[in-house]
């Protein structure tokens, strides 16, 4: 996911798709910690795909003050 994609988006979208990322957070967490998780590359991209949005909410937010 890219910074460039999540900025064409409005902030409702952005909070629907980091409620979904912590969902899927939490699921990969938990298969992490029971050893069942195939790929711990994806607890790294879920990290980074939440930072990004957060990091786009925050700078529409700054844009509107």
């Amino acid at each position: 996911m890219k910074a460039s994609e999540l900025q064409a988006k409005n902030p409702s979208e952005l909070d629907e798709m980091l409620l979904d990322l912590r969902k899927e957070q939490f699921t990969l967490r938990m298969q992490h910690g029971t050893g069942q998780l195939g790929s711990p590359h994806e607890l790294r991209r879920v990290r980074k795909d939440i930072a990004r949005v957060k990091t786009v909410l925050n700078q529409k937010q700054e844009d509107k003050a």
